[in-house]
Order: C-alpha cells, then sequence, then structure tokens
C-alpha cells in the first residue's frame, strides 16, 4: 500500500511540474500598420451650382469591432444664380468612431467643426459650427482591406441658419483601402 501511495504521490508531482511548463500564449493585436486604414469622402456636382468635397480620412481598428479615425473636411461651393456669382469655401476636422454591431452593419458617431461662411442680413462672417452625429450604416467590403461604407447620421446640434447641411439627417458614402 505504500508503494502504491508513494507511486501515486510521484506521479501526482509529475504531473504539476509538467502543468508548471504550459506557456499560455496571449493572443497579440496586429501591428498598427496592418490595423490602420485610410479612406473619405468624396463629391462632385456641377452646372448652375457647383459643390466639390474632399475628406480624407485615416483610421486605426482599436479591437475587431471598434474603429477610430480622424479626416479633414474641404468643400467648394459656387453659385451662378447670382450676377456676380456666389463663391465660398468651408474647410474643418471629423473625428470618429465606429463599433460593427453584426456581420457588416455598424453603429456610427461623429464630431465635426467646420469653418464656414455664415449669412444675416447686415454681413457675411466666419464661423466655427460645430456637428454631433449619431447614426448607423452598413460597410460592403471588396479586396483584403477595401470597402465602401453608407452611413444615415442625424445631427444633434442642427442650427437651420448656420449648419451647411440642407437638414439635421445626413447620408455619407465613404471609401476605405
Amino acid at each position: 500500500m505504500k508503494k502504491a501511495l508513494l507511486s501515486l504521490l510521484l506521479l501526482l508531482t509529475c504531473f504539476s511540474f509538467a502543468n508548471a511548463q504550459i506557456d499560455y500564449v496571449k493572443e497579440e493585436k496586429p501591428p498598427l500598420k496592418d490595423r490602420l486604414f485610410f479612406g473619405g469622402n468624396f463629391g462632385l456636382s456641377f452646372g448652375t451650382f457647383t459643390y466639390i468635397e474632399v475628406s480624407p480620412t485615416v483610421g486605426v481598428m482599436v479591437t475587431p469591432k471598434f474603429s477610430t479615425g480622424l479626416g479633414v473636411v474641404y468643400q467648394y461651393y459656387e453659385d451662378k444664380r447670382f450676377d456676380p456669382k456666389l463663391t465660398s469655401s468651408t474647410y474643418g476636422f471629423r473625428w470618429f468612431g465606429r463599433y460593427n454591431i453584426y456581420k457588416n452593419f455598424f453603429l456610427r458617431g461623429e464630431v465635426e467643426g467646420l469653418n464656414l461662411e455664415v449669412y444675416n442680413v447686415r454681413e457675411t462672417k466666419r464661423e466655427w459650427v460645430p456637428g454631433v452625429f449619431l447614426g448607423a450604416g452598413y460597410f460592403q467590403p471588396f479586396g483584403k482591406r477595401g470597402g465602401v461604407s453608407v452611413s444615415v447620421l442625424y445631427n444633434f446640434t442642427y442650427d437651420e441658419f448656420k449648419s451647411p447641411y440642407s437638414d439635421p439627417y445626413v447620408i455619407r458614402v465613404g471609401f476605405a483601402i
């Protein structure tokens, strides 16, 4: 009996030492260069009313479901219905966060600051106009890393007299590579 107990104790000791030798590999994040993505929005309209928008962005996948990034915004307007024609440029920045909720569907939030010409009865002056957007969208991937996204956002700080948008609902179509 003593031999069996001693053998069992020795065997258990060997298993405990063997267990101590197992290395648990912590799952590492991919390097930053593999988590970065580039993209943005681009818009064109020509005719009596000309509109050009260039809004490049850079973002990073923080987790497999959450990404965040920054972008700059430039918009040019020209309205030939008036003599002399009216022209204006808007510029600013955008910070966004996106959370994938199910397959290619996501929730999106943005904070935007645009410097634009605000018109009133007495004068025209440049002002920084804030925007706080929340909404949802769909991302259609193509290739290894690229894709196109469509978002419907609501601007919670919409001001009909200052906003560059015609109403608080904004549809954004963007590309990523």
